[in-house]
């Protein structure tokens, strides 16, 4: 399974803007909420040693601050450790990271060439609303 990073996290719950961000966390959030096949996630162990996160706090702390690195980099280090001990789990976390990978549309592919831009240019995805406040042309020979 590839590693699910911090990064893809925080940047999946800032997408919950659109459609396909909030179905995406949406299957993620069902996925977390499944029952945890492993017996220290119903408290601590007989040992003393710590309980295991489902991922269920990390997921809602994300959800409402993902610009946040520290709930994005929890929520990776709980789905890391989860799937590591509970393979059911593993399996259905790989499953969803390959459709998120490929249904967010996140790939991006910017080129600029031929020479100086006489304007402002951006690379990125899924703009709207943007304002540069440039002032307006000055009107053509006809318009005055």
């Amino acid at each position: 399974m590839d590693p699910i990073t911090a990064a893809a996290l925080a940047a999946l719950a800032g997408a919950l803007g659109s459609e396909a961000g909030r179905q995406t966390w949406q299957g993620l959030t069902e996925l977390v909420r499944r029952p945890f096949r492993h017996s220290a996630a119903q408290g601590a162990e007989q040992d003393g040693s710590p309980q295991i996160s489902s991922g269920e706090l990390e997921v809602t702390a994300l959800e409402a601050n993902p610009a946040d690195p520290v709930p994005a980099q929890a929520l990776a280090t709980a789905l890391g450790v989860r799937a590591a001990l509970d393979r059911e789990f593993r399996t259905l976390l790989d499953e969803w990271w390959q459709h998120a990978q490929t249904s967010s549309g996140a790939e991006v592919h910017n080129s600029i060439s031929g020479g100086t831009q006489n304007g402002p240019v951006l690379q990125g995805h899924d703009f709207s609303s943007l304002t540069f406040n440039l002032p307006p042309a000055p009107p053509t020979a006809g318009e005055e």
